[in-house]
């Protein structure tokens, strides 16, 4: 058997079982105004007034295709368009801002933004990975 089935499927235990928690992130305001993303397993705090979903839950949001209706493709499609050029960490990004999934202060965090390109690069090598 291909190591890269075993990955796949990891994939899709491991999307099932975050798809609720994923799903389920809100944003909201805190007492300065600022925006913050709320899902308490998902945070990823990088400054002191703002909370991201953690990069690896941004990315995987893509790689599960619910960033499509803001244009970025999902599964083997996503993978391929990155690894071309055709899509970077701030397009996913900038895909979440517009789904209400990220706040806009996400888009000027290069931490983040390295954080979400490493998640992204990560897929692709997992595709590598096969006997």
């Amino acid at each position: 058997m291909k190591f890269s089935i075993l990955i796949d499927s990891v994939y899709i235990v491991a999307s099932i079982a975050l798809l609720p928690a994923i799903g389920g992130a809100q944003i909201a305001t805190n007492n300065s105004g600022k925006l913050i993303a709320i899902n308490s397993n998902n945070l990823f705090t990088h400054s002191p007034n703002v909370s991201y979903l953690k990069p690896f839950d941004a990315a995987f949001l893509a790689y599960q295709g619910n960033l499509k209706t803001q244009g970025i493709p999902s599964g083997s499609a996503l993978v391929s368009q990155y690894q071309i050029g055709n899509l970077t960490a701030l397009d996913v990004v900038k895909a979440a801002v517009n789904a209400k999934k990220l706040p806009a202060q996400a888009l000027n965090d290069r931490g983040y933004l390295n954080a979400v390109d490493s998640q992204l690069t990560s897929f692709g090598n997992t595709n590598d990975l096969s006997y």
